[in-house]
């Protein structure tokens, strides 16, 4: 994928439901659906270091698309981690440059 201005993304922010048990089957079953789509398409994921929930930037067709992506993830199926999904418009890219490590 070309990555210039104006491309268009989705911008998935997970948060961790309270109370609910979150075992090693279910992080193996999202990672397992995650690797999939980004197989598919542009994907880049991770979690949080210092929070409970993670974040995707992810290509889709329309925004339908990105809440269907998003909410067949097995953890947000299972109600273990809710989602908020945004459409993110890209304005800089130096991808050149490597980040700064943050202090």
């Amino acid at each position: 994928m070309d990555l210039k201005k104006g491309t268009r993304l989705y911008v998935r922010i997970d948060y961790r439901v309270d109370g609910k048990d979150f075992t090693n089957q279910d992080l193996q079953d999202h990672l397992a659906y995650v690797e999939g789509i980004a197989r598919e398409r542009y994907f880049i994921g991770g979690g949080f270091s210092n929070a409970d929930g993670g974040m995707c930037l992810f290509e889709a067709e329309n925004f339908e698309e990105a809440q269907q992506i998003a909410h067949n993830d097995p953890i947000i199926e299972k109600n273990l981690y809710q989602c908020d999904i945004f459409e993110w418009e890209l304005v800089v890219n130096h991808h050149d440059k490597l980040p700064r490590k943050c202090s």
